[in-house]
C-alpha cells in the first residue's frame, strides 16, 4: 500500500488524529512504526476490549505499524483494582493475553508488554520521575479521568503518580502513535506537550471508538467527551457488557434486554455493535423473521441497515435477534479455547472468581 492508502485504514480506527499531517509525515519518513494500547487488569475482558480491539489492531498492523499492548499491572495496583490485590492483577493480565491470544488477531506484529516487567528497569523509573518533575500537580490532577475517575474525588497518591508511568509508557515503549480511547485523550496531549521538553518525540494520537454499554443513555448536559465516556462499556455495569466468555444463553438475554429504540440509530448500542463488530467480520448479514413480517431480509453492509433501521423497515427485536447470533457466532472460538484449554480454563475459573471493584 501507498501512504495514503495506509493512511485510509488507520483513519477508520481513528475518531480523531491528532494530527493527521503527522501521521502522514510519519508514514512517509519512518520505516518501522511503533503503535501501543494500555489495559487494566482487573476481571473479564468484554468484547470491546477483545473483538474491536482485534479489529483495530489487525488494521494498524496492515497499514505498516508494529503494535504493542501494554498489560498495565502497575496501573490497576496504583488505581485500587481488584482491591489492590496484586497476586490477583498479574493473573488476570495472564487472562488478558489469554483472551487476545485466542482473538483473531494477527500477532505476527503485536507484542504484549507487562508494566511488571517494565518496572524492574531503572530508565522507566527514571523516565517516570522526569515526567513528574516537569508537571503541575494541577496538570496531572486533570488527567484523573484516564482512571475513570473524577477530578472531584479524593485521589490517593499513587494515583496522582498514574499519569505520569501513562505518560512515560509512551516513550519508553518508544511508541510514535497512541492508540487508545478517548477516556486516554488528556495524558496523549500531556505526552504530545512534555515529549519535545524532555529531548522526545511528539507521538501522534489515533483516538478509537469507544463502544456503548446496552443500558439506557443517560441525558444530561455533559460534553461530548464525557458523555462518550459515561456511555462507554464497563466491567462494572456486566449487566450492560457483552464479555468475551460469556455463554450464548448470557449474550441472547442481555441483547434483549438491550435499550433499542425504534428507528433510532444515533444512541442505539446494537447499531454500533453492528457498525463496529459485525460488519467489520461479515460482508452481509441475514435478519431472519417470519414471513408474515416480511420474511428473511439480506444486509449488504452497515449503510443499508442503518437507512432501513431508521425507516422503521427492521423491527428492534429482529436486529436483537441478528446481533446475538452474529456475536455468538464470533464469541463460539473463544469459548472453545477457554474449554479446549485445561490451563486456560483454569485462569478463566479463577479470574471469574474475583471480586470486580471500580
Amino acid at each position: 500500500m501507498d501512504t495514503e492508502e495506509r493512511l485510509a485504514l488507520i483513519k477508520q480506527v481513528g475518531e480523531e488524529i491528532v494530527t493527521e499531517q503527522e501521521l502522514r509525515e510519519l508514514l512517509t519518513s519512518k520505516k518501522r512504526i511503533i503503535a501501543y494500547d494500555g489495559f487494566e487488569p482487573s476481571g473479564r475482558i468484554h468484547i470491546a476490549q477483545g473483538i474491536m480491539r482485534a479489529v483495530n489492531v489487525n488494521k494498524m498492523t496492515k497499514a505498516g505499524c508494529t503494535f504493542k499492548m501494554l498489560v498495565g499491572d502497575w496501573h490497576a495496583w496504583a488505581n485500587n483494582k481488584l482491591g489492590g490485590d496484586f497476586e490477583k492483577i498479574k493473573r488476570a493480565g495472564d487472562y488478558m493475553v489469554e483472551v487476545w491470544k485466542a482473538c483473531d488477531m494477527d500477532l505476527s506484529k503485536v507484542e504484549f508488554v507487562k508494566a511488571n516487567d517494565m518496572i524492574k528497569d531503572m530508565e522507566y523509573m527514571k523516565l517516570v520521575m522526569q515526567i513528574a518533575r516537569n508537571s503541575t500537580l494541577k496538570r496531572i490532577i486533570r488527567c484523573a479521568q484516564i482512571m475513570g475517575r473524577k477530578e472531584s474525588e479524593n485521589l490517593s497518591a499513587s494515583q496522582i503518580l498514574y499519569p505520569c508511568m501513562q505518560c512515560a509508557d509512551i516513550f519508553y515503549l518508544k511508541a510514535d502513535i497512541t492508540q487508545l480511547g478517548m477516556d486516554q485523550r488528556k495524558v496523549n496531549v500531556l505526552g504530545r506537550e512534555i515529549g519535545p521538553k524532555l529531548g522526545y518525540w511528539k507521538p501522534v494520537i489515533v483516538t478509537h471508538h469507544m463502544l456503548m454499554g446496552l443500558g439506557k443513555p443517560v441525558s444530561d448536559e455533559k460534553n461530548a467527551v464525557e458523555r462518550t465516556i459515561e456511555l462507554k462499556m464497563s466491567k462494572s455495569k456486566p449487566e450492560t457488557a457483552i464479555f468475551m466468555t460469556d455463554t450464548e444463553i448470557e449474550v441472547n438475554e442481555k441483547i434483549k434486554n438491550a435499550y433499542c429504540m425504534p428507528k433510532d440509530i444515533k444512541e442505539n448500542p446494537l447499531m454500533e455493535y453492528s457498525k463496529y463488530i459485525i460488519f467489520e467480520k461479515y460482508k452481509e448479514i441475514e435478519i431472519t423473521r417470519p414471513e408474515k413480517f416480511g420474511g428473511n431480509l439480506t444486509i449488504s453492509g452497515f449503510e443499508e441497515l442503518e437507512k432501513l433501521y431508521s425507516e422503521g423497515k427492521i423491527h428492534p427485536a429482529d436486529l436483537k435477534s441478528a446481533v446475538a447470533r452474529y456475536l455468538n457466532e464470533l464469541l463460539e472460538p473463544i469459548r472453545g479455547h477457554f474449554e479446549k484449554n485445561e490451563a486456560a480454563r483454569r485462569l478463566k475459573e479463577e479470574v471469574e472468581g474475583f471480586e470486580i471493584t471500580r
